[in-house]
């Protein structure tokens, strides 16, 4: 006997050890975050983006020359030394930027990481959104499943106490039969409810990249409202300090300015510095075998001063302040609509909550108790059990949508406002 306890024992221990723990929102989102190849990938842009900051700070490299003069290529008066007098000018050049170009460069390039890192934080901001619906289909599907479960459960307790009626001759054979069928309804609804339930995992699967069974991936969660709402006003405060895409309008902006002084950096002239060393005899100086020299040289920008890029960033701030105003009337648009629709939500799940919700189940189960006793139709009976199901999914529905608002709400300000 024990050790059939012992095995049973383990039996349990190993089914346990095959199951996942169910996810919470913040353990699938950090799971998210860490495995999501869109994410990964947008990620690689910003390591790309530092990797330009190091090229836009370089120097220019120096040129290094090698001149060979004083070959001689044929005779003259009968002698030919042609390696005698050749000599040889090694020369370094370097270019000098002016206009602190290298620094505006860079200051561009890390302004670009900035917009990059900011676009990165929308791009997140968006698919967060999505990972956030696909939790609540979960939920939701969840729940809908149990209410199903829950009223099967409970007409076939009723079956059982007609079915004794029935026996008894208290109720006719064809008003059992009727009872009977009405089952097909709580089976289809059961069975639907677990299909939706899996096609809702499946889509938050693959949204982690996982390959994890069906069976063995669940998520839990409050499934429920909150009756506070804070107000509008503080909704586009908030939304104003942290949607990302209107931080990457404003940083658009700024970097749009730096490309301009850039611009008109670059339509400076650089002078090339050169110096060489020759070993050979100087005429002016026949004692001077080795000596060196020196050289500017300095473009006459006569015709090119970079005109057309220094007008087309100056274009660029302007497009840039347009795409800024029109980034920060989206934000509005979005904390608006996302506010209205949890407020008209809200308006409707409070009376479902405090009024509806208790007046359906007191409903059926007086109309369930004046059948039993003949006070009451059997198409009353059915018409009341079928108005507390309608009432008990439309709420469970009219939840889902208001946890839907709240990630849009959340997704119109930037941050977790809803948890």
């Amino acid at each position: 006997m024990s050790r059939a306890i012992l095995i049973y024992a383990s039996l349990v221990a190993q089914s346990f050890a095959q199951q996942e723990q169910a996810l919470t929102w913040p353990e699938l989102k950090a799971k998210f975050e860490a495995t999501n190849p869109t994410l990964k990938a947008a990620q690689d842009n910003i390591a790309e983006s530092r990797a330009e900051e190091v090229t836009a700070f370089l120097r220019p490299n120096p040129d290094f020359g090698l001149t060979a003069d004083g070959f001689q290529i044929s005779r003259n008066q009968g002698v030919w030394r042609p390696l005698s007098g050749v000599f040889e000018v090694p020369t370094l050049s370097y270019l000098h930027e002016r206009r602190h170009k290298r620094e505006l460069r860079l200051q561009s390039a890390k302004e670009t990481t900035d917009v990059t890192i900011s676009q990165y934080a929308d791009q997140e901001r968006s698919m967060i959104f999505n990972l956030r619906n696909s939790f609540v289909q979960v939920l939701q599907a969840k729940a809908v499943l149990q209410n199903a479960k829950t009223n099967l459960e409970y007409w076939d307790r009723e079956l059982r106490v007609n079915k004794d009626r029935w026996t008894a001759g208290d109720e006719a054979e064809v008003d059992y039969d009727r009872l009977v069928l009405q089952r097909v309804q709580f089976e289809s609804d059961y069975e639907t409810a677990l299909v939706n339930l899996r096609t809702a995992k499946i889509a938050l699967l693959q949204l982690l990249n996982d390959r994890t069974p069906i069976e063995k991936f669940d998520v839990t969660g409050a499934f429920e409202f909150s009756n506070q709402l804070r107000t509008l006003l503080e909704f586009r405060t908030i939304a104003l300090a942290n949607r990302p895409d209107l931080k990457a309008a404003q940083q658009s902006v700024v970097l749009a300015k730096t490309n301009y002084d850039l611009a008109v950096a670059n339509g400076s002239t650089d002078p090339t510095f050169s110096i060489w060393f020759t070993h050979n005899a100087s005429i002016a100086n026949p004692f001077a075998n080795n000596t060196m020299g020196s050289s500017v040289s300095i473009p006459l920008r006569i015709f090119d001063r970079n005109q057309g890029e220094k007008a087309r960033t100056r274009i660029d701030i302007r497009r840039n302040e347009r795409l800024k105003d029109a980034a920060e009337a989206q934000v509005f648009n979005d904390v608006d609509s996302a506010y209205v629709t949890v407020e008209s939500t809200l308006n409707l799940l409070r009376p479902y909550k405090d009024k509806y919700l208790p007046l359906s189940v007191a409903v059926r189960d007086k109309v369930a108790f004046a059948y039993r006793n003949g006070g009451a139709s059997l198409l009353d009976y059915l018409d009341a059990e079928k108005a507390y199901r309608d009432t008990q999914l439309a709420y469970i529905n009219l939840v889902g949508s208001y946890l839907v608002a709240a990630a849009q709400m959340n997704m119109a300000v930037g941050q977790e406002v809803f948890e």
